[in-house]
């Protein structure tokens, strides 16, 4: 899957900040669009010492041959260790990291103090920002409030509002469009993606999530969702979160708790575009029966329902007993539909 051509418009926006960068760039857009991908395009090409006029780097030359081998003494990456391998120790293997912790940000003083390699760029790219824990983001603001000469510091999220104020106040944001719809189907269907409208439909649009849903074996615990919630007043939820809770630990963490719960808010923003007299969104082959469910249930309701369901997206990202907090979550569902 080509980023840049899904992402021309992005890209022009990109190279048009060459001349005169920031020290800080914020590329803010929904999950799975490939903003990571687009930003380390981005960097290679302010990295590239041949760079093609369209902006492109050259693939060629000794600075691309080391990014792309991982080891340009130019640029750093920060990512939470479980985005990486796993960390071995005396122990054997240990859970990596969900986060960006503070000593990943103080392994950056010599390469920020050091200066350039080559006499361009030093470039630090942060995926996803909002993993930094507490401490890292003050750190790192830190460094952003009184920035080095001749460094970027490239930030990609998907969550911008959990990013602290003054660091996004200390970057220049660039959005990251979702690309259209027919250039996201092709490029799916090139990719051997089949039913690619049912799965980028899914995805809200975003073309690499809706690769990584097909092809990670999401259709099982998705269809099952989506029938069981058809149900309505007549569904089951303790057999549903049962069902949900094995296919979340047979996963081994492929599936997570707060995929579930993100599967039902698109669900209830189906259910609202029906209720207003719009097509749904992410269900697209339920909405007959999304529209006969709409009908049952009083908009305030829905609202209300909603709102609850973002603090049980943030509640699925803590410990806790997942059974017992999907049933929870499926008994209020039922509620909906009580007279």
């Amino acid at each position: 899957m080509n980023i840049l051509e899904l992402h021309k418009e992005n890209w022009l926006s990109l190279q048009a900040r060459r001349p005169r960068l920031p020290h800080a760039l914020l590329l803010i857009g929904q999950k799975g669009l490939g903003k990571y991908a687009l930003a380390r395009e981005f960097a290679a090409s302010l990295l590239c010492e041949n760079v093609a006029p369209d902006g492109h780097a050259c693939g060629q030359c000794m600075a691309c041959n080391w990014f792309a081998q991982g080891n340009h003494p130019d640029f750093r990456l920060l990512q939470p260790d479980a985005l990486g391998e796993d960390v071995e120790t005396e122990e054997g293997k240990k859970k990596p990291s969900q986060q960006i912790t503070i000593d990943q940000i103080r392994n950056l003083d010599e390469f920020l103090g050091v200066g350039s390699h080559r006499g361009g760029l030093c470039i630090v790219l942060v995926n996803p920002a909002e993993a930094m824990n507490r401490n890292a983001a003050n750190s790192i603001l830190k460094i952003l409030e009184e920035p080095p000469a001749s460094i970027l510091f490239l930030l990609v999220s998907s969550e911008p509002s959990r990013l602290l104020p003054t660091i996004r106040s200390r970057c220049q944001a660039a959005p990251i469009s979702v690309p259209p719809t027919e250039v996201a189907t092709r490029a799916l269907v090139a990719a051997g993606i089949s039913d690619a409208e049912r799965w980028l439909a899914l995805s809200g649009g975003s073309p690499r999530f809706a690769r990584e849903m097909a092809t990670s074996g999401q259709g099982a615990w998705l269809e099952l969702l989506a029938n069981r919630l058809a149900g309505g007043r007549g569904a089951d939820p303790l057999g549903l979160a049962g069902e949900l809770e094995k296919a979340v630990k047979d996963s081994k963490g492929r599936l997570q708790l707060k995929q579930v719960i993100e599967a039902v808010q698109k669900w209830l923003v189906d259910l609202t575009l029906v209720k207003n007299g719009l097509p749904t969104r992410y269900f697209l082959g339920q909405q007959p029966k999304i529209t006969m469910l709409a009908d049952m249930i009083p908009a305030v309701r829905l609202i209300h329902f909603y709102r609850t369901m973002n603090q049980r997206r943030q509640e699925a990202e803590q410990p806790l007993n997942a059974r017992l907090f999907l049933e929870g979550v499926f008994l209020d569902y039922r509620a909906l539909f009580s007279r």
